[in-house]
């Protein structure tokens, strides 16, 4: 509880001894009216006071003014205890309210814990403490264990282990060693490093993730903006109900206008929109910062209710389904033997940096650096590579490339990637390269099946290799052999043949068009990837699939509890300012249509940062 609030609390427990003792002197007239204005003020003076700033500004009809006219006319009326008692328990609801905000925020602000506060700079033969947005990129820095890693950077020198907890919710450590990657904001555990940094502070993994989340609260959900806007023309509705309930039956009916008058400000202090303007947003935040929890940000609120909608989640495999870790599992050569096959097609990839020419060249021994064979190599997207070795044109890639160029190639054994090599237009061989799926991608596939949710997996791979994926996966659908364009244009058909919202999960560096398209795009093991951060509506810390499965569970939970407080609020009220315009309810039953509904409404939005069993 922050300073504030402790001064709230301190200020309504003076206030309920005063009005207590007030209530039991024995006093008449002017004085038990002075009686009753000290502990009232005491607890109301704030909300008096701001409800005439706000009519000064142009804001008359909120709940200030709403709590302002009932509590005055109480009092006005004769009904000093009711009076006091509607702005004490006013008061208790706001300081609940303003302590749930407080908590959800934190949830939210922890992530604000990863911001680096300062870095070691080598200068000039010296370590010199600054801000991490005064160092340029190639500067070299020095991270002690402890230590908040300050800028994205490349290890130099030392080998030691990272904690990522803080971005993606995992408590394993991860080993570093020189030559790999540091991601800003994740801490140094037990070793000093030493780093080159890769870029600017304002371009850093950290920043970028902390603007995200600052700017979270900007995206509004539908829900959330129609909850605003109802409660910008309900407020004033009321009111002049009220006013319309407090005059016209004593004029027509010629009844006293007293007893229309007490009933018009239980009509007010009941209507006050408080458990919806405040449990609404609430159980949004909370959802957020639930999810966070999980190391799944969330760019607004609006995705969060999109994705409660999803009745289809689109996968990319390599990667994402898969651990895009290849091997080469098979060596078939034509007319050469498998060790010059292999190399042949080795130095045709080893400038290519996806992860199945990585698997050739790493199977083949040959460094990753051009080592001055003088290969020519040229890139054909979607198909495989054409290179220029020792004089011969050396093709590798699948067979859409063997079919261009007119070369029969074999099928292959069926499981896995194969890649097929041609050497001056004549077949030479083929080359069976395994990914292997993730732990927890056929659990999520199940999940999401009781969710609801069907799963679909894109991938540019032959048709028998994604199927094998998919059948082991248990994938509902699988679309195969796609080009980069081709992804697009899937998309496009399964979000018309969807009835409901189409969420695509990928890597966010070569998916970001897809990503892009779906209603809500997912990119997952995103911790240090830039492309990920921007293109997504969501992003997925670790590459663990059963994180989308989570997201999808948090958002269907935020969205029911959202539900159950509008209606309950709205019930409760409806039938309480019924009762009150009859002239069976009171001012005590008042208080509990306003300030009980909104703690038991903030009550039930809390439950959204409570992901422990998602």
């Amino acid at each position: 509880m922050t300073r504030r609030h402790k001064l709230t609390l301190a200020r309504i427990i003076a206030g309920f001894a005063i009005f207590i003792a007030a209530e039991l002197a024995p006093l008449e007239g002017y004085w038990k009216l002075l009686a009753f204005l000290v502990p009232y003020f005491t607890v109301g003076g704030d909300v008096l006071w701001r409800s005439v700033e706000n009519i000064c500004h142009g804001e008359v009809f909120d709940e200030n003014f709403l709590m302002s006219v009932a509590t005055i006319g109480a009092m006005c009326t004769g009904e000093y205890a009711e009076g006091v008692a509607v702005m004490l328990f006013y008061q208790v609801g706001e300081l609940f309210q303003s302590v749930a905000v407080g908590k959800s925020r934190r949830s939210i602000a922890a992530l604000m814990d990863i911001r680096p506060e300062f870095a070691n700079v080598l200068r000039g033969g010296e370590t010199v403490q600054t801000d991490p947005e005064d160092v340029a990129v190639g500067e070299t820095i020095v991270i002690r264990p402890g230590e908040r890693v300050p800028l994205d950077a490349t290890v130099l020198e030392g080998t030691g282990s990272v904690n990522t907890a803080a971005m993606t919710g995992e408590s394993v450590p991860r080993d570093v060693c020189p030559g790999d990657a540091l991601v800003s904001g994740t801490i140094n555990l037990n070793s000093v490093l030493t780093a080159r940094v890769d870029s600017v502070y304002s371009q850093s993994t950290v920043a970028r993730i902390l603007d995200m989340v600052e700017n979270s609260s900007e995206r509004k959900a539908r829900t959330e903006n129609f909850i605003t806007r109802f409660a910008r023309y309900y407020t004033p509705a009321v009111v002049f109900a009220a006013l319309a309930l407090g005059v016209l039956p004593p004029l027509i009916a010629h009844e006293p206008f007293m007893k229309w008058i007490h009933r018009a400000l239980v009509f007010l202090v009941v209507s006050c929109p408080c458990a919806l303007v405040i449990s609404v947003p609430l159980s949004f935040f909370g959802g957020i910062g639930g999810a966070s929890k999980k190391g799944i940000l969330v760019k607004g609120s609006n995705y969060l209710e999109a994705l409660s909608k999803a009745d289809t989640a689109v996968f990319d495999k390599t990667g994402t389904l898969t651990r895009g870790t290849f091997s080469v599992t098979k060596v078939a050569p034509v007319k050469m033997g498998d060790r010059e096959l292999l190399t042949l097609a080795a130095k045709a990839e080893r400038f290519s940096t996806h992860p199945i020419a990585r698997a050739i060249v790493e199977a083949a021994g040959l460094p990753a650096e051009r080592d001055g064979d003088g290969a020519d190599v040229e890139e054909l997207a979607g198909m495989g590579v054409r290179a220029k070795i020792d004089g011969h044109t050396v093709l590798a890639g699948n067979r859409r490339l063997m079919a261009a160029l007119g070369i029969a190639a074999e099928d292959g054994d069926g499981a896995g990637t194969v890649v097929h090599v041609a050497v001056d237009g004549e077949y030479a061989g083929a080359i069976s390269i395994a990914d292997q799926v993730k732990e927890d991608a056929k659990d999520t596939v199940e999940r999401l099946r009781a969710l609801g949710v069907r799963s679909v997996m894109l991938t540019g791979d032959r048709k028998a290799s994604a199927e094998a994926v998919a059948n082991e996966l248990g994938v509902d659908e699988v679309l195969s052999e796609l080009m980069p364009g081709d992804k697009v244009a899937a998309m496009e058909r399964l979000l018309e043949s969807s009835g409901g919202t189409v969420a695509f999960v990928g890597d966010g560096i070569n998916d970001a068009p897809v990503l892009t398209r779906a209603d809500v795009g997912l990119a997952m093991g995103a911790l240090g990837s830039d492309a990920a951060i921007e293109a997504a509506d969501m992003v997925l810390m670790d590459d663990r699939p059963i994180r989308v499965a989570e997201a999808i569970a948090i958002s269907k939970r935020t969205m029911a509890i959202v539900r159950q407080n509008i209606a309950f609020a709205l019930a409760v009220k409806l039938l309480i300012l019924i009762l009150g315009a009859f002239g069976y309810a009171g001012m005590w039953l008042a208080v509990f249509a306003d300030v009980g509904v909104a703690v038991l409404a903030i009550l039930n939005a809390l439950r959204c940062m409570d992901v422990s069993k998602i």
